[in-house]
Formats: structure tokens, sequence, C-alpha cells
């Protein structure tokens, strides 16, 4: 079988090789850096690119906090959160109905949870401490927990509502947003109109500003983290990347992020600043307005080169403010990059978003350009089926008993003292 195509026809195994292509492209977008690295490590045509050489020779991350070769001890007692009387200390997993799949990450799942008492809806990451010792990664699993404890002020942060853990669990409780990922939505419609782009691009600019006055650094703005609540406001969300504690002229140098998002700075593994978010915002509203990445190119070796050395390249269907932004934005010397003097301020002169009223933006005033038309919050229209489709483990409702519980579990639950978290009782008023 064969389909007529402008040219050669193209054979049936061509198209479903094709097919596969793409849906490798949609499978590592989801992917960690570091696993997507060990993929392309094991790839002879790909790592015989200088620039993808070079990155590759990274064998442990910069930062102090990641370069223990054994689990992290666990905390002293003056290094656990203590935020006050807690209106919920109880919490355990059997208060929820565990309703659906919603998604999945390298340590665990995130469910759509119903709460017994309350017939609430939450979100629920529920994460495995034995695969999170296994990587030593339970201390950005704790950072993330503590840049989540601070989104609640914010409207375009998913909030944390309490957390907990069992002797081999953790689990976050967050809000629930079903309106999809901002990706999905992009892959739908290909690329979107200037006006909502810029819509998205200020709600996401707020929440990227209100982190950074906080001394927080993102590290991981792309598409499959910008959620849409169910009236289309923007919900940035995973968290597990943040950099806590970086001042306004303070530096870091982990190698991390996502492949398509990388900034030069992070690619020549120099120090780089909270100009990073910047640029990757400018990434960001480049997709939405183009519909790929601003350097993209399936051969990885050759975008990464991209990133370093092309120049940027708009085509002419944007206008010339648009083009101004994503020249600054899109800046390969951080210290010339938009944002660079005055972060955020910058970024909300600019004549882009003249038209944006920033007092009604973050008061949720302004209507979004888009709606998702949910019907509530069992409509999981816009979730990928590859999760929902997914059964619900028993054992995440359970705690496991405790004859059973061997030295590793306990091991696991030593390393997280101080995680469980309920806000103070008035929180809730």
């Amino acid at each position: 079988m064969t389909v007529k195509a402008a040219g050669p026809a193209l054979s049936y195994a061509k198209m479903r090789g094709m097919v596969a292509i793409l849906i490798a492209f949609m499978k590592q977008r989801r992917m960690g850096l570091n696993d997507f690295i060990q993929k392309i490590a094991t790839n002879s045509y790909a790592c015989k690119h200088p620039e993808v050489q070079s990155i590759l020779k990274i064998s442990q991350p910069q930062e102090p906090e990641l370069m223990n070769t054994n689990p992290s001890p666990p905390p002293s007692p003056s290094q656990q959160i203590n935020l006050g009387p807690s209106s919920n200390p109880h919490a355990k997993p059997s208060d929820f109905h565990f309703l659906k799949v919603i998604g999945k990450g390298s340590f665990g799942k995130v469910l759509l949870a119903r709460h017994k008492a309350e017939e609430q809806f939450y979100a629920v990451k529920v994460l495995q401490k034995k695969a999170i010792l296994k990587k030593k990664e339970e201390k950005h699993i704790m950072f993330e927990r503590n840049v989540l404890l601070q989104n609640v002020k914010h409207p375009f942060l998913v909030g944390l509502h309490f957390s907990f853990q069992t002797a081999d669990k953790l689990y976050f409780v967050l809000d629930y947003i079903n309106g999809g990922e901002l990706f999905y939505h992009l892959q739908r419609e290909r690329c979107f109109l200037e006006p909502r782009a810029r819509f998205y691009a200020a709600e996401i600019a707020s929440a990227l500003g209100y982190l950074h006055s906080l001394n927080i650094v993102y590290r991981d703005l792309k598409p499959e983290n910008i959620l849409l609540d169910s009236q289309g406001h923007i919900v940035l969300t995973d968290f597990g990347l943040c950099k806590e504690n970086i001042e306004h002229n303070g530096t870091t140098s982990t190698f991390c992020g996502t492949p398509e998002y990388l900034a030069p700075e992070v690619l020549h593994k120099q120090p780089y600043d909270r100009t990073v978010d910047w640029w990757c915002l400018g990434a960001v509203l480049y997709e939405m307005l183009y519909g790929l990445p601003p350097f993209y190119s399936r051969n990885t070796a050759e975008m990464y080169d991209n990133i370093l050395n092309k120049p940027l390249q708009l085509k002419p269907n944007i206008t010339n403010s648009a083009r101004h932004l994503l020249e600054g934005l899109l800046q390969k010397d951080r210290t010339k990059r938009l944002g660079a003097k005055e972060d955020f301020m910058e970024i909300k002169n600019h004549i882009f978003f003249s038209p944006i009223n920033w007092d009604d933006l973050i008061n949720k005033k302004i209507t979004p350009p888009f709606n998702p038309n949910v019907s509530g919050p069992s409509d999981l229209r816009h979730f990928d089926p590859e999760f929902t489709d997914e059964p619900v483990p028993n054992s995440i409702g359970q705690s496991p008993d405790s004859i059973l519980i061997t030295a590793s579990v306990k091991e696991a639950a030593e390393a997280f003292l101080g995680f469980s978290y309920a806000p103070p009782m008035d929180s809730f008023l």
C-alpha cells in the first residue's frame, strides 16, 4: 500500500517510520535530561559530534549537594522544617480514593484522588523513597517541597495543600489542574495567534518573577510543565529542578534542564543566573508562535550546535514588538539578555506586553483566550490516555504492614525526616 504525495510515493513502512519518530519525539520531550543524555550516549553517531562529546564529559553535577557518592544522612533536627501547629498531623493514604493515574515521572506517579472526608479533588504525587535514594535525589525532592510551600501566594503556580509520608512513599497533595498541558494544546493546534501567546507568556513571566523574588530559579520551563486550569489560566508545575538561594547577582552551575530549552551558558558549562529562565521563556514563546523550539533539530548534536552558534531566525509573520522581545530573551550572551539588569521588570515593561494590565492579570480579571471546557473534576479529556488507561496500583492507598518493613525501607524513611507538612489552621479559613 502506498500513499501518493507531491513527490515520490510514500510507502506504508515509511509512514509507520515517520509516526514512530513523532512518537519518539513526544516521549523524548517528557524525559528528564539525565535519562536523555544516557540515551544519546549509546548513539555512536551523536557521540562523534564535538559539542556532544564535550557535554557528555560531565561525570558529576557540580553543585555540592549533588556530589555525595552515598545517600545523604538523615537531616539533623535543625534542618527539619517546622511550620507550626498542624491541622492535619495524621494524614494517611487511606484518607483518599485514588481514582486515576494522570501523570508519571522517574520516581512515581501523579493520581487524581478524592479526599473521603472533604469530598475535595486533589492531584496526589506519590514517590517511591527507594527509587529516590537509589538515584541520590532526596535533597532535590525536599527542595521541590520547599518551593511548593511558597507557591500558595501566587495564582499561576501549583499549590501544595499538605504532604505526608509512609515508610516507603512520599505524598504531595497538590492542586488538581485538568485543563491540559500547554504542550498538548500546542501539538493539537500547531501554533497560537499572537494575542493568545502574549497572554500565556505574561502569566508565565509573572510566575517566574515571583519565584525570582524569593531567590528561586526555576530552570525547567517547557510546555510540558505549563498546565491550563479549568478556566484557561496558566499554572506552572514540577519544581524538582528549582534552585533556591540565588541572589540577584548569584550564579549556579549544575548541568540540568530539557535539551530543546537549554541556554547557551548551560551548554558551555559556565556559571549561570536567573536569566536562564528568561531564555526559556523566549524559547517557549517562540514555540507558541512558530510551532517548534527556536533551535530545534531531530539530531541532538546539531540542535546543541544551533543553540550555541546559529543566529536566531525569525520569520516575518510576527509583529515588530514580538520580534524585539524574542531577540532580547534569546540573546546568547546572558549579560545582554532581556532581564539581566532588572529581572521581571524589564519583561513586564516591554512593548510586547503593553496591552496587558498587570494588576488585572495577577487578579485573574483578564478572560483567558481559550477555555478548556471541562465539565468537572472527572473530565479527563485533556490528559494523555497513556496515563489514564493505566490501572491505579493497590499499594498507593496502603501503608506497609510494620511487620514487613525491611531495613532498606527504614533507612529510606529516616532520610525524609521533616517531609510531612500540613498548613497552619488559619490558612484553611
